[in-house]
């Protein structure tokens, strides 16, 4: 019997919860950690059904965190820092903030450096490693996001008034989309940098969709 990719996932993970699959595609994304190695989010489309739990535990977290900045209610998907993005045929790929090394989102703000904090309107902080918009120098512009859409994930989303959304911030060092994937497709781990890639959705479904339909057309 031929099965479906999701049957094949899903299946796999009740059988046992301990099968690995030998030939994983995955993509990495995190904080710098004092050796070089990237602390990172890693996202393994091999076991990804796109039962969208990291969207709604995403929305859910920052709505208890920050109330007063996501008016929308928890579990909404659309609020969420992790989004699944499908293809057809069924491909689901679960992308967040890559937190580039180069950090071309930074490079691209025109907002100039401040003499005071040393840092543009959007800026790398430099406990956490994460992205972050400093909302009182933030003119709008939106040069981050359309940055972001053509040269790497496009996961920076503009608000009403074009300031930047969307970047992750790994919940402090608990991403909670891995504490919650019901499937074990996110992992929070050590990943050195030479070994990050930011390919965007579109590449990463076609190298799935190779992978799981090679005789489908493409």
């Amino acid at each position: 019997m031929t099965l479906s990719r999701k049957d094949f996932i899903i299946n796999s993970f009740w059988v046992s919860s301990g099968f690995i699959i030998l030939t994983r595609t995955g993509t990495v994304a995190g904080t710098l950690s004092g050796k070089g190695a990237i602390k990172a989010i890693v996202a393994d489309y091999d076991r990804c059904t796109g039962c969208r739990t990291c969207e709604t535990i995403c929305s859910a977290y920052k709505t208890d965190v920050a109330v007063d900045k996501n008016p929308h209610g928890p579990g909404n998907c659309d609020q969420s820092n992790i989004r699944v993005w499908r293809f057809m045929p069924p491909v689901d790929v679960p992308v967040t903030c890559y937190l580039c090394h180069d950090t071309p989102c930074v490079a691209s703000c025109p907002v100039s450096v401040s003499a005071e904090t040393r840092r543009k309107a959007l800026y790398r902080d430099d406990t956490s490693g994460t992205i972050v918009c400093d909302l009182n120098r933030c003119i709008g512009c939106q040069s981050c996001a359309e940055t972001c859409k053509t040269e790497r994930a496009g996961v920076i989303f503009p608000d009403s008034e074009g300031s930047p959304t969307g970047m992750c911030n790994l919940c402090g060092g608990q991403p909670q989309c891995v504490a919650w994937c019901p499937y074990e497709a996110l992992s929070y781990l050590e990943i050195w940098p030479e070994d990050a890639k930011y390919p965007t959705p579109e590449v990463l479904s076609e190298q799935i969709k190779q992978k799981y339909y090679p005789t489908q057309s493409l």
